[in-house]
């Protein structure tokens, strides 16, 4: 990967510290970061490899991006893999056969990752019942003809999109892939009391900032004074677990007022299959045939699938919540460039909890944050992937920038919502005004006539380029 040499601010005159490439597939993250060592060879590290399920092509998108990483090493000493989502792990399955060209060093994941680690057991049996009863869900989702119900089918289906590939494989088989290549070992990281160095980058410090590992923060989906914006309300997940489970769910609630074998299961009498002889069965057929059959908006039988909306976002935001967060320090300097993964507020959260006592100072969470250069957005700009007083207004370095790995109009068509998220791109551009970037953003996609946004680079940004191949990816160097 070349370096092109760019003035930088004659008042810090500071040598590239690293470059990274962001590639633009849009609703997925794959990052290659490169370090140049003591020695002067070359240290590359992968941040995920993935695209989103409604991605048109997007399995071509990763084929590109794997050989894009071909072009310029064949070695990875380090690729990490954030969280269990098919837009961040997707390519570790896709294109295993093509990464196979590619040595592979470390694998880095989070300790929620660890099969040995017994608080990750129990959160993979908590996704394992979501995701059977998300499943249940959809299928009896699909079959019904319930209008109201159709954002409800809509939603789970676009987010079970960041659990299976099109094929229907689970996010499962990407993971296990990642970690089948590593030629050396499988770290799985937590906050820790020091940050990770490596051999031969006696100026770069990398240091943990999630996933916490406080229950309670995992579970935080959303806390409105620290968020750009109001939240949504969830309830009833577990509920709906428990009803999934049980094909007989009158058999197994103790609180109904009647024994099992005195109801009347509503499929018969829809499909007419009663016994002619029960006089009981006939009255109570007709009874429903005058009156609740007879208006459709007065028929409640399928509103309980609307719990599974709750669940989704439930399971949605206890995966996000374990994202590996990792901050990267330049010594001398003191600069940080920070990659949230897809961390939501109760990740965010546990930063204000960390510090770290080094021999010649003490870090803190707030205090990284304080310093950060380069911030990868989390979760494309949603809404609850960026914290307020606790995250965005910490950054306070004039030489912020950002990138978001988006692109709004295919958010849009899986019915996200604001993706990204307008208070957040305005909290965003507050900050770090024309240098924040997007994966959409024309001057990426090369669209006639477009122009970067910015063309002076900051005191951190040495310069930035963008792929000859159409919206592949932008790199810039960093300071």
């Amino acid at each position: 990967m070349a370096i092109k040499k760019t003035a930088g601010r004659k008042s810090r005159k500071v040598p590239e510290q690293a470059t990274v490439r962001f590639y633009c597939q849009g609703i997925g993250d794959s990052h290659l970061l490169r370090f140049q060592k003591v020695d002067g060879k070359d240290f590359w590290m992968l941040i995920d490899c993935g695209v989103h399920t409604s991605i048109k092509g997007g399995n071509r998108m990763v084929d590109a991006i794997v050989a894009d990483i071909a072009s310029v090493t064949d070695r990875l000493d380090v690729v990490v893999g954030t969280h269990e989502h098919w837009d961040h792990l997707s390519g570790f399955w896709t294109a295993r056969e093509a990464f196979k060209d590619i040595k592979v060093g470390e694998v880095w994941l989070g300790w929620t990752e660890n099969p040995e680690d017994a608080q990750a057991q129990e959160l993979d049996k908590f996704k394992g019942k979501a995701l059977a009863a998300l499943q249940g869900a959809q299928d009896k989702l699909g079959k019904v003809d319930a209008r109201h119900l159709a954002a409800v089918r809509d939603g789970v289906n676009g987010l079970l999109g960041f659990h299976f590939g099109l094929e229907g494989q689970k996010v499962r088989s990407s993971r296990d892939a990642l970690v089948a290549m590593a030629s050396k070992k499988v770290r799985y990281l937590a906050p820790s009391k020091r940050p990770v160095t490596i051999p031969g980058l006696p100026n770069l410090r990398i240091y943990v900032l999630g996933p916490p590992r406080d229950e309670n923060y995992i579970s935080i989906r959303e806390r409105k004074s620290e968020m750009y914006g109001l939240g949504a309300a969830m309830a009833r997940a577990e509920s709906l677990m428990a009803a999934m489970q049980s094909e007989n769910m009158a058999a197994q609630d103790s609180s109904v007022p009647f024994e099992p074998n005195m109801g009347i299961e509503l499929d018969a009498i829809l499909g007419g299959t009663l016994d002619p002889g029960d006089e009981t069965a006939g009255l109570t057929q007709a009874l429903l045939q005058a009156t609740y059959l007879k208006e459709a908006n007065r028929r409640i039988d399928y509103d309980w699938l609307s719990a599974s909306a709750e669940l989704a976002l439930q399971l949605d935001d206890r995966t996000n919540n374990t994202s590996l967060v990792l901050a990267f320090e330049f010594v001398d300097t003191g600069r940080v460039m920070l990659f949230t993964a897809d961390a939501q507020v109760g990740n965010w959260l546990s930063w204000q909890d960390l510090s770290w006592s080094l021999d010649d100072a003490k870090v803190s969470g707030s205090d990284l944050l304080g310093r950060t250069v380069l911030l990868k957005v989390g979760h494309h700009g949603s809404e609850n992937a960026t914290l307020k007083d606790k995250g965005l207004e910490l950054m306070t370095d004039p030489d912020l920038s950002a990138f978001i790995p988006t692109n709004k109009k295919d958010a849009a068509k899986v019915k996200w919502g604001e993706m990204p998220y307008e208070p957040i791109l305005d909290a965003l551009e507050a900050h770090a005004g024309k240098r924040v970037l997007r994966a959409d953003d024309p001057w990426v996609q090369q669209a006639k006539g477009a122009r970067a946004l910015f063309r002076t680079p900051s005191g951190s940004i040495k310069a930035i380029r963008r792929s000859q191949a159409k919206g592949l990816w932008l790199e810039m160097d960093i300071a």
